[in-house]
């Protein structure tokens, strides 16, 4: 149970920074920023096997976790608007 509980606080703070950095924070919500944040973790640590759903919070897992998050918010925008940012 504290493992979701830390899950979905790193990946709603990790969706959130990576809502700034596609520039998607106006249109997002905080429920889609955990979602995309923690679905974003999930799938990269699953790609590189390590990530926060291991337990592991270091800097790799929380960079991979961003960048899983990058991606994913990169995608969901290309789906609804066409274009990436």
């Amino acid at each position: 149970m504290l493992k979701i509980f830390v899950l979905l606080l790193v990946g709603g703070l990790i969706g959130w920074a990576a809502s700034l950095v596609m520039k998607t924070d106006k249109q997002m919500g905080p429920l889609a920023n955990i979602t995309v944040g923690a679905a974003g973790a999930f799938f990269a640590g699953m790609l590189v096997n390590r990530g926060i759903m291991t337990g592991d919070l270091s800097a790799v897992s929380l960079v991979t976790a961003l960048a899983g998050s990058i991606i994913l918010l990169g995608i969901v925008n290309l789906i609804r608007k066409g274009r990436l940012r």
